[in-house]
């Protein structure tokens, strides 16, 4: 029998280095950040108010001086106003940290990874606060709609793209 077949007369392929699986783990969470401004009570206002809810989501990733490890920032902005009037009920901001340990991802995978799914396994737990914090600010508990952190992603690169090629000069 030759040396490059098996047994069956088949080629026998070189062994290709197996490729290690991905590792994330949170290592920890905390809250880096919390405002509630409870202006509706600051003006001694009181009876039914109809709340308009907004919210504003941003993220921020960076690397961490130890290897292999990453900070995810969820930051959210939550103003409610009156729909009769327009006022301020109150405004809420928290920013929401993790830090995880992430593992044999390529490079090119990486910053979606950060931006996507590490919100992903923050992000109940920073609905939780938000629900209690509300609540705790004498309004109904807030429960933040799930949010499409793949979505948000797209939307920032192509903002990114956008103001790119606006700040280009023109050939």
């Amino acid at each position: 029998m030759a040396e490059n077949e098996t047994e069956n007369g088949a080629a026998a392929q070189p062994e290709q280095p197996q490729q290690q699986p991905m590792k994330m783990n949170v290592l920890a969470q905390y809250v880096r950040d919390l405002s509630f401004e409870n202006i509706l009570s600051q003006k001694g206002a009181s009876g039914e108010v109809q709340p308009d809810m907004e919210v504003q989501v941003n993220l921020d990733a960076k690397k961490r001086q130890q290897p292999n490890q990453y900070e995810v920032v969820l930051k959210l902005k939550v103003t409610s106003k009156s729909k009769a009037t327009g006022d301020v009920l109150f405004l809420m901001e928290m920013d929401y940290a993790g830090v995880f340990l992430i593992e044999n991802i390529p490079d090119e995978q990486l910053h979606p990874f950060l931006l996507i799914e590490c919100p992903r396994m923050i992000f109940p737990f920073a609905r939780r606060i938000v629900s209690d914090v509300t609540r705790d600010g004498g309004f109904p508990p807030l429960n933040l709609e799930t949010i499409d952190f793949v979505a948000l992603y797209r939307n920032e690169i192509m903002r990114r793209q956008a103001q790119q090629a606006a700040e280009k000069p023109d050939a």
